[in-house]
């Protein structure tokens, strides 16, 4: 009877040969290089949530990254909160808060349309007329009076004397010859309504005007001719009575 054969040689060859490795098996090397990384990196992060490296001070550098990442986000929010106008752009190309935050320049008031036949510096005199006597509180009676007053007076401009050279240095829409009137209600500075320099401002002798108007008991039930004559004492008491028409046009257009 054969002897049975032996495997031995095939079993001993198959056991020489090297196993075969898994798809999904990591070489010993790269598993220890990625756990070390791992390691460091969760190290690392949890340093940073403590606000340090373990001696509970920031890091180098920590407090100027913070400043610069606060400094960026504030200048972002300039740039999208804008404060009266336009942000005005730096060479470097950023919006400067600052900027925004400069006062606007004053504008000039508008002034006044002509109305009744006059020229714009009339219609600014007759308006600083009134404006003169709304802030006295005057009522609007007055305005109309003191308005009619100067157009008789002047013709609503402010005027120099030829008399007395020193009013031309000021100011002036003209000059006139009667005695030493001067100004846009003909005032006298002999008479004791002021100084040529004073007389010569339009404002000052709307003031002196109303004021004297004022002194004058029951004006308001007096008309327009005699109410002015009480003040001004003309040559001419009848005079004023034909501007009552037109500076009621005047004062209702300056409102």
């Amino acid at each position: 009877m054969p002897s049975p054969v032996r495997k031995v040689g095939r079993h001993r060859a198959e056991d020489r040969r090297p196993p075969r490795r898994s798809r999904l098996s990591h070489p010993p090397v790269r598993v220890a290089v990625a756990t070390g990384v791992a390691c460091c990196l969760g190290v690392g992060l949890f340093a940073g949530a403590r606000g340090g490296l373990g001696d509970g001070k920031p890091p180098p550098g920590a407090l100027a990254d913070r400043a610069a990442s606060a400094a960026e986000a504030d200048q972002r929010a300039s740039r999208s909160f804008q404060r009266g106008g336009s942000a005005a752009v730096t060479p470097g190309g950023t919006a400067s808060p600052l900027a925004t935050l400069s006062p606007a320049r004053p504008t000039e008031p508008a002034r006044p349309t002509p109305v009744a036949g006059l020229s714009q510096a009339q219609m600014d005199n007759a308006k600083t007329i009134v404006d003169v006597g709304v802030r006295l509180r005057m009522p609007r009676r007055a305005l109309v009076v003191a308005v009619a007053t100067a157009l008789q007076e002047s013709d609503l401009r402010n005027l120099a004397s030829d008399r007395l050279p020193e009013s031309s240095r000021y100011p002036h829409q003209g000059s006139g010859d009667d005695h030493d009137s001067v100004g846009l209600f003909q005032q006298r500075p002999s008479s004791g309504w002021g100084s040529v320099r004073e007389l010569m401002q339009p404002a000052y002798a709307s003031r002196a005007f109303y004021l004297a108007l004022r002194e004058v008991s029951g004006w308001q039930r007096l008309s327009v001719t005699a109410a002015a004559q009480s003040v001004q004492k003309s040559a001419y008491p009848h005079a004023y009575a034909k501007h009552e028409h037109r500076a009621t046009a005047i004062v209702d257009a300056l409102g």
